[in-house]
């Protein structure tokens, strides 16, 4: 994983640009429609269950408003909706840190899962440095089961806050074990292997691969794979090894890092060996089993490393990917009513505004970055992403819900406020 640049910026949500607000704007009137006047299946399910079993949140790192406008534009046009949009209600969730306005992952993951703002970089802990108790921690002592699925390190920072306490978020290793020994995670699939094998090491993923040398194992606390087999879990390291795996624990683990290309001198990609709506569909499975229910959080991360080498194409690519396993869950919400799905972002990333194909870029300092042309699905238009940093900013991002206590989550609100809903919904204690 390489050093990437961050830039602390300021943006409104005028930054949507030409297009990006017109959209903003439909998709709210039709989703706040939506909201006030259920259709049929919306009521039913409100009358079975006013208080859900089952929580999937979905992560889009990085993923601001303009960002879901760019992908909805090249996946479904300017009159389709994402299935993440596609739901009945809709909030707006601001994203500062306890010391900056400008939030990075770890913070705004933090915030999310325990109700607290802290300072940047820090996992599960609050500004003085104190383990303060996750929503997913507090699930797993209810009796529910739980998952952590993510494109990225399965120990990289939006993961991690939910599992994990930790001053610094590079410590990955110690957010490991302590995913094994103390918050005990059911299912955990993504990319990572580098940090659960100590160096000299290398697991089924090859130390130094072709695609980015620099990937090798570097684990600090010994052989954890080997300590997640004696604990119980199946360990997967493919497609093929997952779709086999039974039980109740499943460790995954598909790539060195993480499961795509950014950052890279030979060339960006995306590409994941085992799909993002693979890995839920089976992290679902898994954890359904529990009749006590479970919480789940599913993280696209690729939307946010794209976005901070202002590639759009890849960012597109891996929201559309994202955009297919919100279609897996809320397929299997409408079979078990009692699930509540949630899609949102930490924070945005990249600035992106959205532009029409005549439009003229109006930066003057050069500052700005043109991407594109990109196609609009069904249509002969293209448009332009206008990128104004590599870094996150500090703009508001979007928050879409269904299911029973979805209501909740309409409005604008900070994001300790996702924590403290989820909370009074399963009727946890702090």
């Amino acid at each position: 994983m390489k050093k990437r640049p961050v830039k602390k910026v300021i943006l409104s949500l005028a930054v949507m640009g030409v297009l990006g607000a017109p959209i903003f704007a439909a998709n709210l009137s039709n989703v706040s429609a939506a909201a006030s006047n259920p259709n049929t299946e919306q009521k039913a399910e409100a009358k079975k269950s006013t208080y859900p079993k089952n929580v999937i949140l979905f992560i889009g790192d990085g993923m601001g408003q303009a960002a879901r406008d760019a992908i909805t534009l090249a996946t479904v046009g300017k009159s389709g909706n994402l299935e993440m949009d596609k739901m009945p209600v809709i909030g707006l969730v601001s994203t500062d840190s306890g010391d900056n306005l400008v939030t990075d992952s770890a913070a705004a993951a933090t915030a999310i899962a325990t109700g607290v703002k802290t300072y940047n970089g820090a996992i599960g802990m609050n500004m003085n440095k104190k383990p303060v108790p996750t929503i997913m921690e507090q699930a797993k002592k209810a009796g529910l089961s739980t998952g952590i699925v993510t494109t990225s390190q399965v120990t990289d920072a939006t993961g991690a806050a939910f599992g994990a306490h930790v001053e610094n978020r590079s410590a990955q290793s110690d957010i490991a074990k302590q995913y094994l020994e103390k918050s005990k995670v059911d299912v955990i699939l993504g990319g990572g292997e580098d940090f659960w094998y100590p160096a000299g090491t290398p697991g089924a993923h090859k130390d130094a691969p072709a695609e980015d040398p620099e990937e090798a194992s570097k684990g600090t606390q010994g052989n954890l794979v080997a300590q997640a087999k004696k604990l119980g879990y199946t360990y997967a390291t493919n497609s093929a090894e997952m779709k086999a795996a039974s039980g109740s624990k499943l460790l995954g683990l598909f790539a060195n890092e993480e499961m795509f290309q950014a950052h890279n001198e030979l060339g960006n990609s995306y590409k994941p060996t085992v799909p993002l709506p693979d890995m839920t569909a089976k992290a679902i499975d898994v954890l359904s089993k529990n009749k006590k229910g479970f919480f789940l959080v599913v993280e696209e991360e690729a939307t946010d490393e794209m976005a901070h080498d202002n590639e759009g194409e890849l960012t597109i690519k891996a929201g559309q990917q994202l955009d297919k396993a919100v279609k897996v869950a809320k397929d299997y919400a409408k079979a078990h009513p009692d699930t509540l799905v949630l899609v949102t972002a930490d924070h945005e990333t990249g600035g992106m505004a959205i532009e029409a194909d005549d439009s003229e870029d109006e930066s003057g300092d050069g500052t700005s970055k043109e991407d594109g042309p990109f196609t609009i699905h069904g249509s002969d238009e293209k448009f332009y992403i206008d990128w104004t940093t590599g870094g996150h900013t500090a703009i508001n991002v979007t928050l879409t819900a269904m299911g029973p206590g979805a209501e909740k989550f309409a409005g604008s609100y900070p994001n300790t406020a996702i924590y403290d809903k989820l909370l009074q919904l399963l009727k946890l204690k702090k």
